[in-house]
């Protein structure tokens, strides 16, 4: 690695942190909730203008019902295949529209807070100044490429297949996801299923002609009890109905009931098998008259461990040995884009983005002195060079 140039990244990424807090603040101020397309897309200008304004080519790629996707380009003369290092990330919370206005950007000493400032406005920014610094100061790495997303905390129904598409060609892929609280990344992680599902019964009233009727909530509880027998039957396997409501009132039988699972599976568990498994407790008549259905699913594949992504995590453990600090892979039951990057074979590193914790809450922070040294590290593994070889070929590609 050329010591001088190495030294004119590191500098300039250093020379950059208010910087880097000046933008979070900007993104974390503005409310972009998955179903809130104007509020995602107001994000992703602000992050087109910022590129944009330091010479960074990019592409919006618009989306019918989601938030717009934003791309960037950052050419680098090493040759690979036409292939490019994808340095990944969504711009879409969980949150509600105003509780930027209500829990705005602010920091103390160490840390930040806001809505979505940990998951993953950081990341977001720590690639955007990553692609300013190999922008600016060059140097013989291999192309970048950078993607903002606008719905993956609503598992990427409108993202899919343009994260997809960059994922098979990509050389490796960063997912700037939260760096662990222990300073970890993440190396494998589980997929999931979120079923969104109803009951159809037989109004009645509960006194007068209870026996006409058939409780929609009766037979959701039925089901309920036979999604959650599922945890535990294999390993890694668990179910969670985390949502339910039904009924009229209370001296009625119940006509309607409807409910929302969660359910994570590892690699190791075929995917479709365990769908159909799930659809037939849903669709079983579990009480006469009665009809059960989804409205609604969003999947994540599952992020593999690979040969090749164990490569990838050496190289960047190295680097950050050079920072200052060590780092560790983790294996995380929360799903993530990762799972579709690995799906394709290409090597990924997750929650490569700076420190933070309390994620989807009121209590969100993100630890302020990991900005420019995380943005170091994933630059310095890409001037290093991070060619590792691809990962198998998927069993089940999505």
């Amino acid at each position: 690695m050329d010591q001088s140039l190495r030294g004119a990244l590191l500098g300039w990424l250093d020379d950059h942190r208010s910087d880097m807090l000046r933008l979070l603040e900007a993104a974390v101020n503005i409310d972009s909730g998955s179903h809130d397309k104007a509020g995602v897309d107001r994000v992703h200008e602000l992050f087109r203008e910022h590129l944009e304004s330091a010479g960074i080519a990019t592409q919006v790629h618009d989306m019918d019902k989601h938030g717009n996707c934003l791309s960037a380009h950052i050419p680098g003369p090493r040759a690979a295949a036409g292939k490019y290092v994808l340095l990944l990330g969504h711009m879409d919370t969980v949150f509600p529209a105003g509780t930027a206005r209500e829990r705005p950007f602010c920091t103390d000493a160490n840390n930040a807070y806001g809505p979505g400032v940990a998951d993953m406005k950081s990341g977001l920014v720590m690639n955007t100044f990553i692609a300013r610094a190999f922008s600016e100061i060059g140097g013989d790495h291999a192309p970048i490429r950078v993607l903002y997303t606008g719905d993956e905390e609503i598992a990427s129904p409108s993202s899919r297949n343009l994260t997809l598409e960059f994922a098979r060609q990509a050389l490796v892929a960063f997912n700037a996801e939260p760096g662990r609280p222990s300073g970890n990344v993440v190396t494998g992680r589980k997929g999931a299923l979120f079923l969104d599902f109803e009951v159809d019964g037989v109004a009645a009233h509960a006194g007068v002609n209870h026996a006409q009727g058939a409780s929609a909530i009766e037979a959701m509880a039925r089901k309920i009890v036979a999604l959650h027998s599922l945890t535990g039957s294999e390993d890694g396997l668990t179910t969670n109905v985390g949502t339910m409501r039904g009924g009229m009132s209370v001296n009625t039988v119940a006509d309607l009931a409807v409910a929302q699972l969660d359910v994570r599976f590892t690699e190791r568990h075929d995917r479709e098998r365990l769908r159909e498994r799930i659809y037939q407790i849903i669709e079983d008549e579990s009480v006469s008259c009665t009809c059960g259905r989804v409205t609604r699913e969003g999947s994540f594949l599952p992020f593999a461990a690979t040969e090749a992504g164990k490569r990838l995590l050496k190289k960047y453990q190295d680097q950050s040995l050079t920072l200052g600090y060590s780092v560790h892979g983790e294996y995380a039951g929360g799903s993530a884009d990762s799972g579709l990057t690995s799906s394709v074979g290409v090597p990924t590193l997750c929650a490569v983005g700076p420190v933070g914790a309390g994620y989807h809450t009121v209590d969100e922070v993100c630890r302020i002195d990991t900005l420019a040294p995380r943005a170091q590290a994933v630059a310095m593994t890409i001037l290093e060079g991070c060619d590792v070889g691809q990962g198998p070929a998927p069993i089940n590609p999505p």
